[in-house]
This record gives structure tokens, sequence and C-alpha cells, in this order.
């Protein structure tokens, strides 16, 4: 079985199609998503619409803490000073099942596909903030493998780099981010899991920026950042 692994999507529409497309060619029979589908840009129904066409599950990230926030009237000022218009919009344009079912996911599960035990997390299983990034102190990577020692692969996000780790039978994979990726390397980032060979591949998928690099102009154009991290090496 092939499985791709998505984080951090971040309402980017345009990149989650790439992906996608890709993820069909590469005959793909699931999805595992790590959080953040939402926040930053623009198309949130679009991501949810994409996704659920296809077989997935998935954690919450911190964005979809925001989304409850904002609508809550919680720390709205400071969010959108530090993030754009992205989480605002989101509230906005999703219906409230829509939104209830991006808040209200769990922060980290563990479920099982084959004989393999997964745990997915956003940060980590015990942080959903945590940032643990490729370059991160060995003991914080021994706090991984040692959290539960019954998985075979453990998957997370948030940093928006893709890592790899691996120790005996288990594999921890951050596949980077789909929607805003900072490791320098433009496109959309994602991996995949083959279950036959226990091993994981890395991918990054072109697409046509313009459009959205379009939207964070108009939407929040103070904010180059938005789309500066989108194209720079």
């Amino acid at each position: 079985m092939r499985i791709g692994l998505l984080a951090d999507i971040h309402g980017n529409a345009h990149a989650l199609i790439s992906v996608l497309k890709s993820a069909k060619e590469k005959k793909i029979e699931k999805l595992l998503c790590c959080g953040d589908y939402i926040g930053y840009y623009y198309e949130p129904n679009k991501v949810l619409s994409q996704l659920n066409e296809w077989d997935w599950e998935g954690v919450s990230g911190n964005h979809e803490g925001m989304l409850k926030d904002w609508i809550s009237k919680t720390n709205r000022t400071q969010i959108q000073a530090k993030y754009g218009t992205g989480i605002a919009i989101a509230a906005k344009e999703l219906t409230n099942e829509s939104a209830e079912f991006l808040y209200e996911m769990p922060s980290n599960c563990k479920i099982q596909i084959e004989n393999y035990k997964i745990i997915l997390c956003h940060g980590s299983p015990w942080d959903r903030d945590l940032y643990i990034f490729p370059d991160a102190e060995q003991e914080l990577i021994d706090k991984l493998f040692n959290y539960d020692s019954d998985f075979d692969i453990l998957v997370c996000g948030h940093t928006h780099y893709p890592a790899f780790w691996g120790k005996n039978h288990q594999i921890i994979v951050n596949p980077g981010s789909v929607g805003q990726p900072r490791d320098r390397k433009p496109g959309a980032s994602w991996a995949i899991w083959d279950t036959v060979s226990h091993s994981v591949s890395f991918h990054k998928e072109d697409y046509d920026m313009k459009p959205l690099i379009d939207m964070c102009k108009k939407y929040d154009p103070a904010m180059k950042y938005l789309y500066e991290v989108l194209v720079r090496e």
C-alpha cells in the first residue's frame, strides 16, 4: 500500500491540487494529514473539498486552534497581525460544520493500517506547538522514539521542513509543507510511505504560484513574507 503523507496545507489549494494530481498518478491509496489545513492563505473550502475526494485521516494543527479562537472572538488582533487574513477568511467562508470538524479534530492520534501502528501529530505527540526541526538535538529525537515504544511510524508537521529519523523498525517523518515550504526549495512538499518496504520517499511538486501571489497582494499587501517565502531559494 502506498500512503501519502501531508502537512501544513495552509489554505493553499493550488499547491494541494498539484500534490493530489501527483498522488493519483503514483497510485496513492490513502492520505494521512498532520494539521494546519487553513491559515496564511485563502481557499479553505477548496482544500477541504479536495481532501474529501480521498480516503484520508488527520489531526488538527495550531491554526485550527486559531480558527476556534477567532470564531469565539479571542485574540483576533494578534492572530491577524502575525498571520494575515487567512484565519479570518476561513472563519467567514467555512460552514459551521466544517469549521467545527477542523478544530475538534484531535491534536494527535494512534491508528493502525495493515499491521503497522501509526502516530499522527502536528508538532509532537505531547505538544501540538513544539517545533522539531531536522537539526533537532538527539535528546529530543530520543524522546520522540521513547514516547511510545509500540509505534512503527510517527508522522508530524509544523516546521514546514522535510525530515526523517530511523531507529530499528521505527521511523519518524515530517513530509514538509504542502502550502508554505520553508526549505528554500519552491514547490509543494509531501512524502510517500510504502507499507510493503516500510520506506519513505520525499516529493516536491511544481505549480503556478502567480494566482496565489496575486491573492496575497490583494488580501495581505503589507505581508510580503506570505508570497516571498513561496519562491525563495
